[in-house]
């Protein structure tokens, strides 16, 4: 009986040993695992890229663009100044062409760093065009920041309006309102705009040029303000960091970030004082307003530089760089841009 007793128990205590391995073996399993993952996250957040490639979305050509293009009947266009803007602080630009299927956009942001959405004149209710490319890269840019693949996306003038709009929902009644201002203005931050991820580090000279001297070129018919963050319940993920006041006495968000996302948008126009020359615009281009923009896009590409996408080899990244297109000298045609890139002639239709 001892004997019988003794030996269950050794067997009980090798069942308890092997057990215990087992949960042991699993625990480091599990541990390793995360331990691997949370390394990825940190090589994409500590490991900057110093190569960033901007893709910079273009839009439907314009109707005076077109009188002047006839023959060519371009399909979209890039006003050069966002390009230029871009290359000043260090990235290059890949053009994201408008009226594509989902893949094109996928595909191109697999590569790319980050999208800029410029301003313009364009409709947002046109099948095929600006807005309907924004969309596919607003939600496939969410998808990438909720996987950990770190996307930032910057909108200016209408592409900030347009981030609103597509956090909104798209609708028949585009969430933004009338307005107008064609000044340049200054800032006017909120209490706590330190704590925002734009200008929690920006020096303290640029502040004091941006909130006291009138630097900021606006340009714009329509605004976001703050109804328009409460009516869609927008204020949990959306925060306003500055205002400015339109030539009636409207108060309208000059600048704001996403609190889950890197997107960011401003009203004004950064890359006007340092490259759009049009005399009747009376833009800023004092030293102080070139110093003080160029900030946006210094910015904006230092957080594209926590994107590690790449292209598969030089041959592959040479085929879509901008450099491919030649600029045309539409300032001297009496565009508002001084130079663009025209994309896709469709011929005579």
């Amino acid at each position: 009986m001892e004997i019988l007793t003794l030996f269950n128990c050794k067997v009980n205590i090798t069942q308890y040993c092997f057990e215990l391995a087992m949960a042991v073996g699993l625990l480091l399993l599990i541990a390793a695992y995360f331990f691997h993952c949370e390394a990825a996250v940190v090589i994409r957040k500590d490991v900057l890229n110093e190569r960033p490639i901007l893709g910079v979305l273009s839009q439907e050509q314009s109707w005076y663009l077109h009188t002047k293009f006839p023959e060519e009947n371009y399909t979209s266009y890039i006003a050069s100044s966002y390009v230029k803007d871009v290359e000043k602080s260090g990235a290059r630009v890949v053009p994201i062409l408008i009226g594509k299927d989902r893949s094109y956009y996928r595909n191109i942001m697999g590569k790319i760093n980050g999208v800029l959405f410029p301003g313009g004149a364009t409709y947002l209710n046109q099948s095929n065009g600006y807005a309907d490319a924004a969309q596919h890269i607003y939600e496939l840019a969410q998808e990438l920041n909720d996987a950990g693949d770190y996307f930032p996306i910057f909108g200016t003038c209408l592409g900030f309006q347009l981030l609103v709009i597509l956090a909104s929902g798209r609708g028949p009644k585009e969430n933004r309102i009338s307005c107008r201002s064609y000044e340049n203005l200054p800032l006017n931050f909120i209490k706590d705009f330190r704590e925002s991820k734009m200008f929690g580090e920006t020096p303290q000279y640029i502040i004091d040029m941006l909130k006291n001297k009138d630097i900021t070129v606006n340009v714009h018919q329509f605004c976001v303000v703050d109804e328009s963050l409460r009516s869609h319940n927008l204020t949990k993920d959306w925060r306003a960091t500055s205002y400015s006041y339109d030539e009636h006495g409207v108060r309208f968000i000059a600048s704001i970030e996403n609190k889950r996302y890197p997107f960011y948008g401003v009203q004004f126009h950064p890359e006007k004082s340092s490259f759009e020359w049009k005399l009747s615009k009376n833009y800023a281009h004092s030293f102080d307003a070139v110093r003080a923009n160029r900030y946006f896009m210094d910015f904006f590409v230092n957080e594209c530089r926590k994107s590690q996408h790449f292209f598969e080899n030089a041959a592959e990244e040479n085929a879509y760089l901008i450099y491919n297109y030649e600029p045309r000298f539409t300032g001297v045609l009496g565009s508002s841009y001084h130079q663009c890139y025209m994309f896709e002639p469709r011929g005579n239709v």
